[in-house]
């Protein structure tokens, strides 16, 4: 797990991607993300700190002990559902981005989580009225890139609108990518990078998953003025778009370490989707078919499950959802473990990164009194694996990959 976050770490992704470049005006630089703060490092450490100013806007908490330069601004904000904090962030981005001219230069560093920190309602909607469309989705099961489908349309500096702001000046992004196929439009809702979604795209998600949008959101996901900027824009044509460190990286990662531990690696796929209780249940069919073979094989996946909750929901995420339904599968087989990680160090909404199983994890569980069945369907994952002393925590990491999941099988 260690390596595979050491590999994506923000100070270093930028090596080889961001390059020193004289300009007639500023360099401005604005990261927003849960990695925001080691990018910002790193870009400082390629640039000189002298030389930089600008915005960082990330979690709280996802400082760590980086100092930043006296031209850096700091600023946290909440996620998954955004607060004023960020929005009033957000709004100082626009307008830094919005004073540049054409002799400038605006970097922008993007990791996951700016979506919900980078939160600047469009025209007519209130921040109420966004925060309560955002716990509506998170709890809807819908995929990010369903959410992010819906946030674009309905804020004033995502899907494009930063680097429309910015225009003539050059713009420059580097992201950290945590979505399937590492798309830039798709990471962080792209508030540099030109989207061909639509308003009607948007409202067919709330549609698909039964919200009911309030009156704010209903009429600027039905006004053109809100439309996004079209992709031949000419905000757009001179911009440089960069993927520095993708979920892949940190899966590599960890197979190296594990083949040097005398595992067969076996990478899944970093773009895993789906409802977590589902990819459980069915890697751990995968892992007793390969256990059945006397196979010593280290199983790893990334990707980003959802979880469907139900009424009167206990805490939990979907890394930790996910093994309570690989154990259930596994049935207390010998010889596999598993670890399932968020890569940012929070498993939903938690302050574990995940949690751990072995095959004693169920017996132990009835030992202390709980279903492990009934936990599941309702959602309680965190206090079940609390209980077994079994929650992986490991803090803010700074970088933001999505799920590092690893299934260890001794024949």
């Amino acid at each position: 797990m260690h390596a595979g976050l050491a590999a994506v770490r923000g100070e270093a992704c930028l090596q080889g991607h961001l390059i020193p470049r004289l300009v007639r005006g500023r360099t401005v630089v604005v990261a927003a993300g849960k990695a925001a703060v080691s990018m910002m490092a790193g870009a400082c450490d390629i640039l000189g700190p002298e030389r930089v100013e600008g915005i960082v806007l990330t979690r709280y908490g996802h400082c760590g002990a980086i100092q930043l330069p006296a031209g850096v601004e700091l600023a946290e904000a909440a996620h998954p559902v955004p607060d004023a904090n960020g929005e009033a962030a957000a709004r100082r981005i626009l307008a830094l981005a919005a004073g540049l001219t054409a002799g400038d230069r605006l970097i922008a560093l993007i990791s996951g989580g700016a979506s919900a920190l980078l939160t600047l309602p469009a025209a007519g909607i209130t921040l109420a009225e966004k925060q309560a469309l955002n716990r509506a989705l998170l709890a809807s099961g819908a995929s990010i890139a369903e959410i992010n489908c819906v946030r674009k349309h309905i804020s004033a500096i995502k899907g494009g609108r930063l680097a429309l702001a910015a225009y003539p000046a050059r713009v420059e992004t580097y992201c950290i990518s945590d979505v399937a196929g590492d798309n830039p439009a798709l990471i962080a809702s792209g508030p540099t990078v030109p989207d061909t979604t639509t308003q009607a795209d948007a409202r067919a998600v709330l549609e698909r998953y039964g919200i009911v949008p309030s009156s704010g959101v209903t009429a600027a996901l039905a006004d053109p003025l809100n439309a996004l900027p079209a992709p031949d824009h000419p905000a757009f044509a001179g911009a440089q778009v960069r993927v520095v460190a993708r979920p892949l990286a940190a899966l590599e990662a960890a197979a190296g370490v594990l083949a040097g531990a005398g595992y067969a690696p076996v990478i899944l796929g970093d773009a895993i989707e789906g409802e977590a209780r589902t990819v459980g249940a069915q890697h751990a069919a995968l892992a007793l078919a390969h256990h059945a073979q006397g196979q010593r094989v280290a199983l790893i996946s990334g990707g980003e499950c959802t979880v469907r909750l139900c009424a009167g929901a206990g805490r939990g995420g979907p890394n930790a959802e996910y093994l309570m339904a690989l154990a259930l599968g596994l049935d207390g087989a010998k010889g596999i473990s598993a670890l399932a990680v968020d890569t940012d160090g929070i498993d939903g909404s938690g302050d574990n990164a995940g949690a751990m199983i072995n095959p004693t994890t169920v017996a132990r569980a009835v030992a202390e009194g709980i279903d492990w069945a009934a936990a599941l369907d309702a959602n309680r994952s965190y206090d079940s694996f609390a209980a077994l002393g079994d929650l992986v925590m490991t803090g803010p990491t700074l970088t933001n990959v999505n799920d590092l999941r690893i299934i260890l099988i001794d024949p």
